[in-house]
């Protein structure tokens, strides 16, 4: 678990799973390029955390497919190459098909999936390019614990990850004899900046305990399992699916 010298790509880096996978790879000495859509002030003020020097901020949106080639192209010039792309960048957003029109439905999945789905894929197309010519690479893609047991109010979020799941182990195949790793990490409610309004009064109770440790994940305890994913020891984990749920959704 150690990546000094190492060059660390994170989308949606700046707050929640990807501030606290940001700061646990830079305190093993990674170089950080953190990628942020539009508050530049959370970017900094993480950039700021980071142990070590030579961490960058690369504005730019995934759902924009010229915005992910923008996105490599910049960590690149600045690093050189990549070693290890992590897709933290998601949305979730209600669409509950009982309630919503088709329109608000429409706009949903696009949104959804845009982000959570083909942004993902487009940033492993770009970045797995940069790594094949080193003939080494980690990817980690966020994923969630919805793409397993459903998500009746946000079903295009449920979708999204569960694609993004098939899509980490389709591309672990093809990118093994380039000695590119691809793993998944899922994980369960998270108590993020995303998640916080879900997380309050009896509803917010209601999702504490399902898991039996009467609480929801800290973004640390998410950014470990990434970090072991990235790591060289987990070569023979690509194509793996971590949960990091508390014991809140089990299967076998």
């Amino acid at each position: 678990m150690e990546f000094e010298g190492k060059k660390v790509l994170i989308t949606g880096g700046s707050r929640g799973i990807g501030k606290a996978t940001a700061i646990a790879f830079a305190e093993k000495g990674a170089r950080i390029a953190i990628n942020f859509r539009t508050n530049q002030s959370a970017a900094l003020e993480t950039k700021k955390l980071l142990a070590g020097e030579g961490h960058i901020l690369i504005q730019g949106d995934v759902s924009i497919e010229k915005d992910c080639k923008k996105i490599v192209d910049e960590a690149v010039d600045y690093f050189g190459n990549i070693d290890v792309l992590i897709n933290n960048a998601g949305i979730y957003e209600h669409h509950d098909i009982t309630k919503v029109d088709f329109d608000h439905w429409r706009k949903s999945w696009n949104r959804t999936l845009n982000t959570n789905l083909v942004g993902p894929a487009n940033m492993c197309f770009y970045v797995a390019k940069n790594m094949m010519k080193h003939k080494s690479g980690k990817i980690v893609n966020v994923s969630s614990r919805g793409a397993f047991r459903g998500e009746p109010i946000m079903p295009a979020y449920g979708a999204s990850k569960a694609g993004l799941n098939a899509m980490s182990q389709s591309l672990a195949q093809a990118l093994a004899p380039h000695n590119i790793q691809v793993g998944v990490v899922a994980p369960g409610f998270v108590a993020t900046d995303m998640a916080a309004p879900r997380l309050v009064g009896e509803a917010g109770d209601a999702i504490k305990n399902q898991s039996p440790y009467k609480r929801v994940a800290k973004p640390e305890e998410v950014a470990h399992a990434i970090l072991f994913l990235a790591s060289e020891g987990a070569v023979w984990s690509t194509g793996t699916i971590i949960d990091v749920n508390g014991a809140s959704y089990l299967r076998s």
